[in-house]
């Protein structure tokens, strides 16, 4: 008689969640995901991955589409009031950008192409320790792992009541994805390296800041920051003439900017008791959100969707509830640091001063989640 395979059911199905579904059903497990929108799409402009999320797309088979519309930038580059702070290369971290969509298609493919099933337009109302889980149409469904991907307003988190905590923050940005434009802002700066991401400060008299960002070769991700307090730094549509005041040689960008829904989002950060519950457990912004200081968000997520899939396949049935709570055990401390070191970032505005990327600052960006020894080797 042939053995059983071991089903998981995850609720959402965005970057975790879809992580989580490929690293499972490559491993074996029937997987099924869903998703309470009606279409399959991500929203959102554009990312940066490092090396720990890059690690976890080289082990579900995603790396080359990935890199076919993705770049690698020469360099970060910091400015204060158009001063350049620092030029940093980076040298020996693994990094890319790319869009959201990029991503997101890249994911999508890498599930189906797995053999897990995605669903749109089905809701996850709850879950249970024990393994049920419940739909917003009434019907029901057994697995032996319940993965809760689903958000910062997580139902399954929230239907186990697992305490939380949220930390707000002052500032917050609005996320565009734009033309790059690359000859026209060459025109107004001719020396710039308009291939770098270039992180543009201004703090007095007013806090405004544009993080550029190249996705690739057509496409530019931008990221306006400004406090909440703010009302005309805030608002969306954006203030042209505000912005283009404070940044004029990124006129060409924020022109298009400025005709491009959009929505303007705080910072906060959310830390719960407990990732795991009997069968279930949360990754993902459910569990981990975090200020986009570090630009972790997505790459804590897909780290811990794979560790979470290798840790529930090598656990015998009835041992799930305490691989899953070693699991935490394990990999929930850098996440931890990486959540307070972007909060500080985000609280303090330290960024600004450039040369950011040393140090702790990098620790989940050097992570590989994917070596088996990856424990001994970062304690020491």
């Amino acid at each position: 008689m042939a053995e059983r395979r071991r089903h998981a059911e995850i609720s959402g199905g965005g970057f975790a969640g879809l992580t989580a579904a490929a690293a499972l059903a490559r491993m074996g497990w029937s997987v099924r995901v869903h998703e309470r929108a009606p279409e399959l799409r991500t929203e959102g402009a554009g990312i940066v991955l490092w090396n720990n999320s890059l690690q976890v797309l080289d082990k579900i088979g995603a790396i080359h589409d990935l890199m076919t519309d993705s770049m690698t930038p020469p360099a970060y580059e910091t400015r204060m009031n158009n001063v350049i702070q620092s030029q940093e290369t980076l040298d020996g971290i693994r990094w890319r950008t790319m869009t959201r969509p990029h991503l997101y298609e890249t994911l999508l493919l890498a599930a189906r192409e797995s053999g897990a099933e995605v669903v749109a337009g089905s809701e996850v109302v709850s879950a249970t320790a024990d393994g049920r889980i419940s739909f917003a149409n009434g019907e029901t469904a057994e697995a032996d792992l319940i993965v809760g991907a689903d958000g910062v307003g997580s139902a399954v988190r929230d239907s186990l009541g697992v305490p939380l905590k949220r930390e707000r923050s002052r500032d917050g940005i609005t996320r565009f994805l734009v033309p790059r434009r690359k000859a026209e802002l060459q025109v107004l700066e001719p020396d710039t390296e308009w291939d770098n991401v270039i992180d543009f400060w201004n703090l007095d008299p007013r806090v405004l800041r544009v993080l550029y960002t190249p996705a690739n070769d057509k496409e530019l991700y931008i990221a306006l920051m400004s406090p909440a307090a703010d009302a005309d730094g805030s608002r969306v549509p954006i203030d042209l003439d505000l912005w283009t005041s404070v940044f004029p040689q990124l006129a060409p960008v924020l022109e298009v900017a400025a005709e491009t829904p959009g929505k303007y989002y705080g910072y906060q950060t959310t830390r719960l008791d407990y990732w795991t519950d009997g069968k279930v457990a949360l990754i993902g912004d459910a569990a981990h959100a975090m200020c986009p200081a570090l630009a972790q968000g997505a790459g804590c997520s897909m780290q811990n969707a794979w560790t979470l899939a290798v840790a529930a396949t090598a656990a015998a049935d009835g041992d799930l509830p305490d691989a899953l709570k070693q699991w935490e055990r394990l990999e929930r401390p850098i996440t931890d640091r990486t959540q307070d070191k972007s909060q500080w970032y985000a609280d303090t505005r330290e960024m600004a001063k450039g040369g950011q990327f040393t140090g702790d600052s990098v620790e989940a960006a050097l992570y590989n989640p994917t070596d088996p020894n990856r424990h001994e080797v970062h304690a020491s």
